[in-house]
């Protein structure tokens, strides 16, 4: 309709709403005919460009500029770091890890999680001292809940028993203070472009020195990465890449405009008869996920996208589909892990972003309440 307001995005973890520096660095690369691999002129200039992305990163998430592995993104990354670094070794890893870690290592033990999402870190020791597994898979922060593992700590626990860890940092990339977890003791980290303001379909595996020593490639080709990832580079998903991380760490990190956002949300959920998931331990400054008894996940994202606000229920990588969250049941949430909706604010989120969904939200919430009502009266 004309003069209609415009939909309300909200669902960052999903994927980021485009930074212009990040559309102004992939519109800049599409001029550059050479394929980084040429030895001429025109191939030269696109390997400088590469080369100079690879370095940018390498800076900012505390890597050396060759152990950057540029790939297609997250999941690819999830995988090659499983694929390069278990060498046939038995795996660990969280009970709330995303689908791409949970598919790579299917044969993996699971070590458990706290109430509010955190990796039980005494029960993941028992773990790496009973099986002595070659590697180790935690998220930095979780996709549904926005919940943080105490990183550093984790790592410690690998190290005494010799266990590499590998990290999936897609949510923290661009969201928390110091992404920097191979210094923590990590020896690979995956990040992704498009969850941090980035274009889609590039991401890359930063590498401790000793993991890429050992690394074997999943995906082998012309030579490029050093051998660890053969196919021709995505230039200009780099170049994006690249400058949406710089634009993403070049204000306050965390985002404290985010974080009381998130809270006026969470707030007025909780006034609705809401319950916030992870709520008990730190999280990113972005991320609410609220559960609502008695109204299934996938009737509050179509109820909500009718009122055009654009949420999510779990992670976005399930082909559409709506299901009961593995990751509230490992937090034991039981029957209401189908009854929670993530809120993720972009980093453009406007300032009346609470204000706008909680006008629809309080109307989800009514029906959830008739329903109910309608349930006890009938079974009485």
């Amino acid at each position: 309709m004309p003069g209609a307001e415009p939909g309300l995005y909200l669902d960052a973890n999903a994927t980021e709403a485009l930074r212009p520096e990040a559309r102004e660095a992939v519109l800049a690369a599409f001029d550059l005919v050479g394929n980084p691999a040429s030895v001429h002129a025109d191939g030269r200039a696109a390997r400088k460009l590469l080369e100079s992305a690879r370095a940018a990163l390498a800076a900012r998430l505390g890597a050396r500029p060759e152990d950057v592995v540029f790939c297609a993104g997250a999941t690819e990354a999830n995988a090659m770091a499983i694929h390069g670094l278990a060498g046939g070794g038995a795996i660990v890893i969280g009970a709330t890890e995303h689908d791409a870690v949970r598919a790579a290592a299917p044969a993996a033990l699971i070590a458990p999680v706290d109430a509010a999402g955190r990796l039980d870190q005494a029960g993941f020791a028992a773990l790496l001292a009973a099986h002595r597994p070659a590697l180790a898979c935690v998220m930095a922060a979780n996709n549904e809940t926005g919940v943080l593992n105490d990183i550093a700590a984790i790592a410690a626990l690998c190290a005494a028993q010799g266990t590499r860890l590998h990290v999936d940092a897609v949510q923290a990339a661009g969201r928390v203070a110091d992404p920097d977890y191979l210094a923590q003791g990590a020896s690979s980290v995956a990040i992704s472009a498009h969850k941090l303001g980035g274009p889609k379909g590039v991401g890359a595996l930063l590498l401790a020195p000793e993991a890429a020593s050992a690394f074997a490639p999943l995906i082998r080709g012309g030579g490029q990465e050093r051998g660890r990832r053969g196919g021709t580079h995505n230039l200009p998903g780099i170049a994006g890449f690249a400058a949406a991380l710089d634009a993403a760490h070049a204000t306050t990190c965390p985002d404290p405009r985010l974080a009381a956002l998130r809270d006026a949300i969470e707030a007025g959920a909780r006034d609705c008869g809401a319950r916030i998931a992870g709520a008990g331990a730190p999280r990113l400054p972005n991320t609410a996920c609220l559960v609502l008894p008695g109204l299934a996940a996938e009737a509050q994202v179509i109820a909500l996208d009718l009122d055009g606000i654009r949420v999510s229920a779990g992670s976005a990588c399930s082909s559409g589909k709506v299901a009961s969250s593995h990751v509230l049941a490992a937090m034991g949430l039981g029957d209401l892990a189908g009854n929670a909706i993530r809120v993720s604010l972009p980093w453009n989120a406007p300032d009346d972003a609470p204000a706008r969904f909680l006008a629809a939200y309080r109307r989800l919430a009514a029906r959830a309440l008739r329903k109910s009502a309608h349930v006890s009266t009938s079974a009485a």
